[in-house]
């Protein structure tokens, strides 16, 4: 029909009494500017009125994905195939096969851009959609719909590279095998961290959100983005480092999300005790003692536990005897239990470890309950200030290397 229209103008031009190769040319031109303006008139129809309506649809539904359809400009796009359908039909009008078969290949190839891009916002309404659901804390589909876009864009270009030189598209694709090795190279990283993103989602070993800390790449923080080749992390400084997804299978990192999840959050300190400090208590240690009201009931049970054991004209060495080390780590217990920001129901140790050249740790190793960062720090800092200040009411020194001002006191005595 197209060809029919355009033999007849230029038929209807020749009879008028214009040479046949002017014809043509008058033909091409008048067929351009009829194609120019029907697909003008297509392209205004559809964007101001098509598109107007739809808006208007979209914005009386109750539902949000399709909003999210229309904030990523979806309909807009699908608007822009109206001219250039109308062009690439249109074209068979032109009565010249060269202009003819290059203003269709033009068509043709503005036809596949245009459909990339529309399978891009596609798939990036699609992960706005998915990120609405709460599954998408868990299972992040960014790395996958990569992917997607990867192989939509490959098939675009292979599409376009075929009409360029006159190939079969599929004689391409087979002639690519050959290029194998270079494409393996080029797509390492991808390949690498699809395969991690799949290892990542299956096992669920990290999810945006996460806190994780990996000190090889230097990041500690909250995760914010995972994508198919990096993942990205706000650093509590707030600065982001970026790291590569497969880094995160082949190598070792630590995610808290199990402690934010319990409800707690662990400290583990140590201070040193002078064992030249430790000794038996006397009897006015104990009675000083019984007055402290976290250790009233525990002195008491013991002095009783002594007196029932301990026979009468038994040498000291024979007999049992409370130490001011043990006594204090039992306030050091007492304390801690009646603290109201320590986890109870966590694992709940003051402890013993090995003694040393720096004196005998004494180790606290319970959870706090706040998990907000200057909280806990606040929390931990707070307990530590009241330990090392009630140290000496239990005749005990914190070990502490010698520094010059104590020389100096000591050459002062000598």
């Amino acid at each position: 029909m197209k060809e029919l229209l355009g033999i007849q103008l230029k038929n209807w031009l020749i009879s008028g009494g214009i040479t046949e190769y002017w014809a043509i040319i008058l033909q091409s031109i008048i067929a351009i500017f009829i194609v120019i303006i029907i697909a003008w008139i297509c392209d205004i129809i559809a964007k101001k009125v098509l598109v107007s309506i739809v808006t208007k649809l979209v914005r009386k539904t109750k539902t949000s994905w399709d909003d999210i359809l229309l904030e990523r400009k979806v309909f807009s796009k699908i608007a822009h195939f109206a001219p250039a359908v109308i062009i690439y039909s249109s074209a068979g009008m032109i009565d010249h096969e060269g202009l003819n078969n290059f203003i269709q290949n033009s068509a043709y190839v503005y036809m596949v851009i245009l459909a990339i891009m529309l399978i891009d916002t596609f798939v990036n309404a699609g992960s706005d959609i998915y990120n609405t659901m709460s599954i998408s804390k868990t299972r992040p589909i960014k790395g996958f719909l990569q992917l997607v876009k990867i192989f939509f864009y490959s098939m675009g270009l292979i599409s376009i590279t075929a009409l360029i030189f006159d190939k079969n598209p599929f004689n391409i694709v087979a002639g690519m095998g050959a290029f194998a090795a270079v494409i393996l190279l080029i797509f390492k990283d991808t390949i690498l961290g699809f395969v991690a993103s799949i290892q990542l989602s299956a096992n669920k070993m990290v999810n945006i959100g996460d806190w994780i800390s990996m000190p090889s790449k230097g990041a500690d923080g909250i995760v914010i983005d995972i994508s198919l080749n990096t993942v990205k992390v706000q650093n509590w400084d707030k600065t982001i480092s970026t790291i590569p997804t497969y880094a995160l299978v082949s190598e070792s990192f630590t995610n808290w999300k199990g402690m934010e999840d319990s409800g707690g959050r662990r400290i583990k300190r140590h201070l040193n005790i002078d064992v030249k400090s430790i000794h038996f208590l006397s009897d006015e240690e104990i009675e000083q003692f019984e007055k402290i009201r976290l250790l009233k009931d525990y002195m008491i049970e013991k002095k009783k536990e002594i007196q029932t054991n301990n026979p009468e004209g038994e040498i000291p060495v024979n007999q049992r005897r409370l130490t001011n080390i043990g006594t204090f780590r039992k306030y050091v217990e007492a304390y801690l239990q009646d603290h109201p920001k320590i986890h109870n129901e966590m694992t709940f140790l003051v402890r013993q470890l090995q003694v040393s050249e720096k004196g005998l740790p004494l180790e606290i190793y319970v959870f706090a309950n706040d998990q907000e960062w200057a909280n806990y720090e606040a929390i931990q800092s707070d307990i530590f200030d009241h330990i090392l200040s009630i140290v000496p009411e239990f005749n005990l020194r914190v070990f502490q290397n010698p520094t010059g001002d104590d020389f100096r006191k000591l050459a002062n005595e000598v």
